[in-house]
């Protein structure tokens, strides 16, 4: 893999544990969780699971945009001997929350830390130019030359060829999505509480396919993956207002929806579309 080398920070805050050097930079350390053997996968979740509580952890990666509040924690270890093992972030409360996993000693330690803010500036998208099947689709078996499926959803596939990487997902049960037959002849306020109720549906699964297919493999793509949920960076790829209003003006709902498209600088091109009917797809197309 080609690493990209982190930001360098400087910190005031300075201290070590387990061997490695680390710093809180800006940071607050909430606290940290000693194991005296390896985390067993179990009870790994388990313990940041009782401290993110109902939020998403999203494993950061180290090809990846870098936040600078973030990288401040994070530099002092990455250019120490003990380098961490994993990182995690999340963001579903009012600081954002990240874990660290470090070797200490014959066993492990997580360190808990808050930041002010994740305040990387928006970045074009672009695909890592180095891919490799054993990173990238780590928590997926390949079944065939081409096809992976994940390990514990099997209704979640990747099929890749030279020019393409296709994600699908399906949830069988799904209510179809219903469209209004008369909203061209709705009222102002009627048309956009209609319009309201579309992109929430809209948001919520786009927050869906973001899980599925950007935080269930690694490397594939510059942003780390909170990035993906910001508008400051997402923004111009998103379907407009306009693109749902014409939708419904139809009145026919087409074979898919596109949430998000862009078109990196070398051509490639990232769509994310659901059909309204429980399927989703990312399709990574190269010129």
């Amino acid at each position: 893999m080609c690493l990209a080398a982190p930001a360098k920070q400087t910190s005031t805050k300075a201290a070590r544990s387990g061997g490695a050097a680390y710093t809180s930079g800006s940071a607050k350390i909430l606290g940290a969780v000693d194991s005296k053997a390896p985390f067993s996968g179990d009870r790994l979740f388990a313990v940041l699971d009782s401290v993110g509580g109902t939020g998403t952890w999203m494993e950061w990666d180290v090809n990846g945009v870098g936040d600078p509040s973030l990288m401040e924690v994070l530099d002092p270890m990455l250019k120490s001997d003990n380098k961490p093992e994993m990182v995690w972030v999340i963001v579903e409360r009012q600081s954002p929350l990240v874990a660290v996993l470090l070797q200490k000693g014959r066993g492990e330690v997580i360190i808990f830390y808050e930041l002010k803010n994740l305040d990387a500036k928006p970045m074009a998208l672009e695909i890592n130019k180095v891919l490799s099947p054993d990173v990238v689709f780590r928590d997926y078996e390949q079944i065939s030359e081409t096809e992976f499926v994940h390990r514990d959803k099997s209704n979640l596939k990747v099929v890749v060829t030279p020019k393409t990487i296709h994600f699908t997902y399906a949830m069988k049960g799904e209510e179809p999505l219903k469209m209004p037959t008369n909203f061209s002849s709705m009222t102002f306020v009627e048309k956009e509480s209609v319009l309201r109720d579309f992109e929430d549906y809209f948001k919520y699964e786009y927050s869906l396919m973001l899980r599925a297919f950007i935080q269930s493999t690694r490397a594939v793509f510059n942003w780390q993956p909170w990035h993906w949920y910001l508008k400051e960076w997402n923004g111009k790829f998103m379907m407009s207002r306009a693109e749902l209003e014409a939708i419904l003006t139809r009145g026919i709902a087409p074979d898919s929806f596109t949430l998000f498209k862009a078109k990196t600088a070398q051509g490639e091109t990232i769509t994310l579309r659901t059909n309204g009917n429980g399927f989703s797809e990312l399709i990574v197309s190269r010129p």
